[in-house]
């Protein structure tokens, strides 16, 4: 989750108001850049997927440099995660639709532990170390939302040009990440025949995308629920 169309209130006025509009994602064919194609083509504006000029013209600008960009009036708005999301609406955005509000339960895939399969293969060990790793941790995080975002704010100082981010956005943007183990692999799919919709994507095969067995047997190590591949599994 996390996702959100955030606007400049003085230029978009509502959903009905985007046409003309210079709205933003992070990257050509992205999570967030084909929820908005997709978006777009639901409500009848004609978008060319490759360039973004259209009826409503997409920006693709990297996150780190979408703020500067809404703030020097080049873009009206954006689709972003968070924290971007958050930044934006604390810089006098509105939000205009969360995204979660297009899923079933709210819930979407964001981002994945992947594997090179050649590595799985010859290195299930240090796989499932990975896999136990982030299992435990989203559990700590889950247990101890206060201190994990303290100890998030802190990392991010430590990157290179990296600093704090103030309350008035972290707090906003953890709270609205659920952060979980199961991958939705059915969202995987949604969002694959989206980009193939929208003219991003050719038609392909997910099968054998997803395998869970060494999440599924951390899982049930941990006394946690099985979770599924959506028919997407290894076969």
């Amino acid at each position: 989750g996390g996702a959100s169309l955030v606007v400049n209130p003085d230029r978009v006025s509502s959903l009905e108001d985007l046409e003309g509009a210079n709205i933003a994602t992070p990257q050509l064919g992205n999570t967030q850049d084909v929820a908005l194609l997709s978006y777009l083509a639901d409500q009848g504006y004609e978008v060319d997927a490759e360039t973004g000029e259209g009826d409503v013209n997409v920006f693709r600008i990297a996150n780190s440099d979408i703020p500067a960009a809404y703030d020097s009036g080049d873009i009206d708005g954006a689709w972003v995660p968070e924290p971007t999301a958050a930044n934006l609406v604390n810089r006098g955005a509105e939000t205009l639709l969360d995204e979660g509000e297009l899923w079933e339960d709210g819930r979407y895939v964001v981002t994945h532990v992947i594997a090179a399969q050649d590595f799985l293969e010859e290195h299930p060990d240090v796989v499932e170390a990975i896999v136990r790793g982030v299992v435990n941790t989203n559990a700590w995080i889950n247990d101890n939302r206060e201190e994990a975002k303290s100890v998030f704010n802190a990392e991010l100082a430590r990157l290179p040009g990296g600093s704090e981010l103030p309350a008035e956005v972290l707090d906003p943007a953890f709270e609205h990440v659920e952060f979980l183990n199961d991958p939705l692999a059915e969202t995987l799919s949604t969002g694959a025949e989206n980009a193939v919709s929208v003219g991003l994507l050719e038609e392909t095969d997910l099968t054998g995308i997803y395998d869970l067995s060494i999440l599924n047997e951390v899982l049930a190590e941990a006394g946690e629920p099985e979770v599924s591949d959506a028919g997407l599994g290894v076969r």
